[in-house]
């Protein structure tokens, strides 16, 4: 019997069920293959006891609708950088990559399938250098990766937005207020800018346009100016002024990576009513409701795509990959150029062309 693992790493989005679902099915369809799922990424693997579970269309069956993910997930830690607790009471951290390795060894594991953002997909390729039989499946609610036209979670997350932002039209017109939304986007601004041409927002602050205040200001009272009583605007969570940073804070989560954002709307509020904006202004953020829930179709489907893609370049042991949607196929590039560099909005690119086309602000 060959046993293949499969862990999902980073946050959760809608469709990691549906990846899942994917592999098992898929090898379903041959003989002698069993699927087992790693609880909460790499971890259930570190942990004593091994916290594990056999993955067979009975498990599987029906998930492919449900949010989340069946065995878990974290964006604490890992095999690189695993949490240990010093003498005094401070908190460390140890390369367990190796030890990792040998027990997957001890447990008869031939290849993992590793489904996660960018950092989780470092982490892949990390392995597979030190020879894990390892494949990548891309996932962000963000869109963030490059290679890969589409990640799952995404346009869910955007349909999540864009419906946030037709309830807060009604309810700013109702009060003739300023509504910001603030939706996630740490480095890139794709679910915002989305969120806000569907929702016909007027103004869109995303990470790689930094925002002139005044121009924001200038913009909003050029619109009340014409006697149109109320404006939304959509804010990426890692936008920032000009010559600012992005709104984050310090966590003293253990094991958890880098600065946690949050206060774009906030922060934008206050700089407007200091350039003396004079309508109420009301901030909504929408936070984990983006990576929660029912996924649409289309994210259903390309989830699916990848959990089969990933267990054929298993029988094909076409490892060091990472699966990706390159329109119209399901290929593989590898892991090495995934983790390269990240997939930002561009000044050029169409969708900006799009929104200063139709005449929304930019910031800039």
């Amino acid at each position: 019997m060959k046993r293949v693992l499969i862990g999902t790493g980073g946050g959760d989005c809608p469709g990691l069920n549906a990846v899942i679902r994917g592999v098992v099915k898929r090898a379903s369809r041959e003989k002698n293959w069993e699927i087992i799922g790693s609880i909460n990424s790499f971890d259930g693997i570190l942990r004593e006891p091994t916290e594990v579970v056999v993955l067979d269309e009975k498990t599987v069956a029906g998930i492919h609708f449900r949010g989340g993910t069946i065995i878990g997930t974290t964006n604490k830690g890992g095999p690189f950088e695993w949490p240990v607790k010093n003498t005094d009471g401070t908190w460390g951290t140890a390369d367990r990559s190796d030890e990792m390795i040998r027990k997957l060894g001890y447990m008869g594991v031939e290849a993992v399938i590793n489904v996660g953002g960018d950092g989780s997909q470092r982490i892949s390729q990390a392995l597979y250098e030190k020879g894990l039989n390892i494949i990548g499946v891309p996932k962000t609610i963000d869109n963030d990766l490059p290679f890969t036209d589409y990640t799952f979670g995404y346009q869910t997350a955007v349909q999540i937005a864009t419906e946030a932002v037709d309830k807060l039209v009604t309810t700013a017109a109702s009060h003739n207020r300023i509504l910001i939304l603030e939706v996630m986007g740490r480095d890139a601004g794709w679910i915002a800018l989305n969120a806000a041409i569907a929702g016909g927002a007027e103004v869109c602050l995303i990470p790689e346009i930094p925002y002139n205040i005044k121009k924001v200001r200038d913009s909003l009272e050029s619109r009340f100016s014409k006697g149109k009583g109320f404006a939304n605007i959509v804010i990426a969570e890692g936008a920032m002024p000009e010559g600012g940073e992005p709104s984050a804070g310090e966590t003293d989560e253990v094991g958890y990576r880098g600065l946690k954002l949050s206060g774009a709307a906030v922060r934008l509020a206050n700089e407007l009513k200091d350039e003396g904006v004079e309508p109420d202004i009301r901030e909504t953020v929408l936070g984990h409701l983006q990576r929660g829930g029912i996924p649409v179709a289309y994210d259903r489907i390309l989830a699916t795509q990848f959990g089969v893609k990933a267990f054929e370049m298993v029988m094909e042991k076409n490892y060091g990959k990472m699966v990706s949607y390159r329109h119209p196929d399901i290929v593989s590039i590898p892991l090495a150029d995934a983790v390269q560099k990240k997939k930002y909005v561009t000044l050029e690119s169409d969708l900006v062309n799009t929104a200063r086309g139709i005449g929304m602000c930019l910031g800039d």
